[in-house]
């Protein structure tokens, strides 16, 4: 494996989990900086597809209605493995996801077990997202005690 390949999935690692930091913390512009500008973003719940947006301007509106009715996130990203070619790659990784709600004057904890198909583009010598897809494998919901 060359320097490059090698250097190539340091970068992307580090753009998947700056991905996860900034959605934990609602830094909604910062991580629309992640997307090309014509960025894509698939949800599957199982093999239902529940949303497919495009372009930063409608994935940042997406995502602060989301986070609006989210008063924690909490993600740890796993296994990430990508195959770079030149200036594209595409990658799998997998994300625990927990979002604590209120519904009923209670906290709600919902965690999701996610896995991100994702293609990338290197533009400017920066790696960014082009297309996201999250499958959500695993829902799990209950209201925390305590």
């Amino acid at each position: 494996m060359s320097l490059e390949v090698l250097q190539a999935k340091s970068e992307l690692r580090e753009l998947v989990d700056a991905f996860s930091n900034l959605g934990d913390e609602k830094k909604i512009p910062e991580q629309m900086l992640l997307f090309t500008p014509d960025g894509r973003y698939k949800v599957y719940f199982g093999d239902q597809l529940v949303s497919d947006i495009s372009g930063t301007k409608q994935l940042a509106e997406e995502y602060t209605g989301h986070a609006s009715l989210v008063k924690r996130y909490f993600s740890l990203n796993g296994q990430h493995n990508v195959k770079v070619d030149g200036d594209t790659a595409t990658g799998v990784s997998y994300s625990q996801l927990k979002m604590v709600r209120d519904e009923d004057g209670k906290e709600v904890i919902t965690d999701y077990s996610v896995r991100y198909d994702d293609e990338y583009v290197r533009q400017n010598g920066t790696w960014l997202i082009k297309v996201r897809v999250a499958h959500f494998i695993i829902i799990e919901a209950r209201t925390l005690q305590g």
